[in-house]
């Protein structure tokens, strides 16, 4: 695992302060709020928005599918 659950726990979206979720193949972190993709490296999350990709519409739904559930 990437990032501990714990600490996913207190980790929020820096632009619309939504929870964050885990995508341990990409070592991303994922807010469907904000449609990004927040880059994990070296076990350490990059939150800055500028460093973040745009989540393509395919990702957007399965991701939010996947938070639904």
């Amino acid at each position: 695992m990437l990032i501990d659950k714990q600490l996913l726990t207190f980790l929020v979206c820096p632009v619309t302060k939504a929870p964050l979720q885990i995508d341990n193949e990409k070592q991303e972190l994922i807010s469907t709020a904000a449609k990004l993709a927040y880059p994990v490296r070296d076990g350490i999350p990059v939150m800055l928005e500028d460093e973040a990709r745009a989540l393509t519409q395919d990702e957007f739904e399965a991701w939010h599918a996947k938070k639904s559930s």
